[in-house]
């Protein structure tokens, strides 16, 4: 499979991803325990959105956009609209894994301070688990052009179900994860700080927080069967697919504190990334009848997000005033 990412651009890649975990780390440890304010999360939250467009001007310098060599023009216009979209595409169905975390935090009544520590392993372990998804992935279509028809589906299936799942609360209580780790582990009723084993009655038990990071993994593997073949829609490259997903990973904890308060208001995104996720199954589909243009995703998945963005600032949320959710099925006991 061809790629555009050379020995030297791994490694510059991987040495910022250390070096950007390492400063992570860093800063959490010197802050310890505290909650995150939402100014701090802005700031942070726009600072690896600019990182993410610097390293985007990178590439594209790199590949030679600045030249006077228009066929590496070409390649670097193309490939730096490739991470544009596939980042775009990443950071949205992030949004999803957002407020599946802030159920999950809720559910548990995480502390604030500690939600901090949970995401940061969270992230940790995802950026891992998409590494060896994205380069198996990568080695299986170039061996098997075959299984982009596979993905495509599945992305048409995973859509439809997004659509038809939004506005319904999970049942948590009968998460088949959750039932199997309650059955593997005896679990204390209360936090013991950021510790996720403790001492009750003399019995060494697992805290709720350890409940809660293993939730969070199982939800990054879940969300990474849905996510990377979508992007593999964009380009096969796996250079660009691998860092598209990271800077968008990278960027989450910061997101998720910026936007846990504001999911009511974005009550409408779940069609939204339904739609996107139909509209990138049907481009697999029909990748050898018609490629679409990556331009044409961009502005497609921008426009689509927008629009449903705008819809829930307009339209209030079912349980609200005159709200209701205009799309998809309601749950049985409000249409009785």
């Amino acid at each position: 499979m061809q790629s555009i990412g050379s020995p030297l651009m791994w490694s510059l890649f991987a040495a910022f991803v250390v070096l950007a975990l390492l400063v992570d780390f860093f800063a959490m440890s010197k802050q310890g325990a505290h909650r995150v304010s939402t100014r701090e999360a802005a700031v942070w939250s726009l600072v690896w959105v600019g990182v993410s467009f610097v390293f985007m001007g990178w590439i594209w310098w790199y590949l030679g956009g600045a030249g006077a060599d228009e066929a590496a023009r070409t390649v670097a216009n193309a490939k730096s609209l490739e991470f544009l979209t596939g980042y775009l595409i990443e950071k949205a169905l992030a949004v999803d894994n957002i407020f599946v975390f802030l159920m999950l935090f809720t559910y548990f009544a995480v502390p604030a301070e500690f939600q901090k520590r949970v995401l940061m392993i969270g992230i940790l372990g995802a950026l891992v688990l998409r590494a060896v998804m994205i380069l198996v992935d990568a080695w299986l279509i170039a061996q098997f052009h075959w299984i982009l028809y596979l993905f495509g589906a599945f992305l048409l299936f995973t859509g439809i179900k997004m659509w038809w799942a939004a506005g319904q609360e999970p049942d948590l209580d009968n998460n088949p994860a959750l039932k199997w780790i309650r059955s593997r582990f005896k679990i204390s009723p209360t936090y013991d700080g950021e510790k996720f084993f403790t001492v009750v009655d003399g019995v060494k038990v697992a805290t709720p927080l350890l409940v809660v990071i293993l939730l969070i993994g199982i939800v990054d593997i879940v969300f990474a069967v849905d996510s990377i073949p979508a992007i593999f829609a964009i380009t096969t490259d796996p250079f660009i697919v691998l860092t598209s997903n990271v800077f968008a990973i990278l960027g989450l904890r910061a997101m998720y504190f910026l936007l846990a308060n504001m999911h009511e208001r974005f009550h409408l995104l779940s069609y939204g990334l339904a739609i996107v996720l139909v509209f990138i199954g049907a481009k697999m589909l029909l990748i050898d009848v018609y490629k679409i243009p990556v331009v044409f995703s961009l502005g497609f998945t921008a426009v689509t997000l927008a629009v449903t963005m705008i819809l829930s600032l307009k339209i209030p949320p079912r349980g609200t005033p005159g709200g209701a959710y205009p799309f998809g099925p309601k749950k049985q006991d409000e249409r009785a």
